[in-house]
C-alpha cells in the first residue's frame, strides 16, 4: 500500500509501469536501456478514490488523463531507471494529494467604499466628457 493521506492510500495494483527508452541524459546507455517510466493510474476505476477527489484529480490532470480516465505520467528526468520509477511514484502521489485537499469555499464580498466612490468619479468624468461632445455652433 501506498500511503497518500490518513485517508487515502493506493495498492500498488492500481499502478502500471511500462519501461521505454528515454530521451536525454543516459551516456553510452541511452540507446541501450529503457529506463524512462511511463506510469499508467486508471481514476475511473479506483477504488481507493471517492467520486469528488476522483472528479478533482481528472481535473488536475488535465492532459496527462486519457478519455477513458487513465492517467499517464511520464518520468524520464534521471539516468536510471529506479529514479525514474521514485519520481513518477512521487508525482502521482503529489498530484492526488492535492486532489484530496477540499478547495475553500469563496466568501462573497463587497467593494470597499474608496473603490465605490473612485467607480462613480470616473463614471461621472466620463459622462461629463461625452456629454461635451458633439457639434460646435458656428459664431
Amino acid at each position: 500500500m501506498i500511503p497518500i493521506d490518513s485517508d487515502i492510500a493506493l495498492d500498488e495494483a492500481e499502478i502500471e509501469e511500462s519501461f521505454i527508452r528515454a530521451s536525454g541524459p543516459g551516456g553510452q546507455n541511452v540507446n541501450k536501456v529503457a529506463s524512462a517510466v511511463q506510469l499508467r493510474f486508471d481514476i475511473e476505476r479506483s477504488p481507493s478514490l471517492s467520486e469528488p477527489v476522483r472528479q478533482r484529480l481528472r481535473r488536475l490532470a488535465g492532459k496527462r488523463a486519457t478519455e477513458d480516465g487513465v492517467l499517464v505520467i511520464m518520468a524520464q528526468r534521471f539516468r536510471s531507471q529506479a529514479r525514474n520509477r521514485e519520481d513518477a511514484l512521487d508525482r502521482l502521489v503529489a498530484l492526488i494529494r492535492r486532489a484530496a485537499e477540499p478547495p475553500r469555499p469563496r466568501r462573497p464580498t463587497r467593494p470597499t467604499s474608496g473603490s465605490r466612490e473612485r467607480r462613480l468619479a470616473d463614471k461621472a468624468r466620463q459622462a461629463e466628457r461625452k456629454r461635451t461632445r458633439g457639434r460646435v455652433e458656428p459664431n
